[in-house]
């Protein structure tokens, strides 16, 4: 089996995989991470262990060109959702009622919004919706108009069918090369 430093140093390593540190980070992050695996193996309870804070406000992490992640602060996002389901494991949903922000709030920056906004008009994708809407609508109105069906009548006895007509073969035609030898 192996050892709590080789788990943590596997820990660590793959952390490191994704995230780029400097030899310092990784040392104090095999520390703390075998400190860990060592008060979860004694039954204790584990330091440091607690919900994330918000380092900044939903302002500041919401700015008009980028997101930031609340999380682990990196930022540079058009749109936040893919890093949180990659980077964090974690739904929109969760992510927005952890830190508290409104449900009715993109996750995404706000001139990425307006600008597929504006393309959506352009393309004239919101008339498509409303047509489509309205045949919608419609086809629910026509099902409930329409009364339920009558039971089926009986199924009349087939009709003798007629007998199928072949084709009679024709005789090759000759060619106009043995018509004139």
């Amino acid at each position: 089996m192996a050892t709590l430093v080789e788990i943590a140093a596997q820990i660590v390593a793959s952390h490191a995989s994704s995230t780029p540190m400097t030899s310092d980070q990784l040392i104090f992050e095999i520390s703390k991470v075998h400190s860990a695996l060592k008060n979860l193996e004694a039954g204790e309870p584990v330091e440091g262990v607690e919900e994330p804070k918000a380092s900044m406000t939903v302002k500041e992490a919401f700015k008009k060109g980028e997101v930031v992640c609340m999380l682990c602060g990196k930022g540079g996002f058009k749109t936040l959702a893919r890093h949180l389901n990659t980077a964090h494991g974690m739904k929109p949903g969760e992510y927005k009622k952890q830190f508290g922000i409104p449900g009715k709030q993109p996750l995404a920056a706000k001139n990425y919004s307006e600008a597929r906004r504006k393309m959506a008009l352009d393309r004239g994708l919101a008339d498509n919706l409303a047509k489509a809407r309205g045949v919608r609508m419609a086809n629910i109105e026509a099902k409930k108009a329409v009364p339920a069906k009558a039971a089926k009548p009986a199924k009349a006895a087939k009709a003798a069918k007629p007998a199928k007509v072949t084709k009679v073969a024709k005789a090759p035609k000759e060619s106009a090369k043995a018509k004139v030898a």
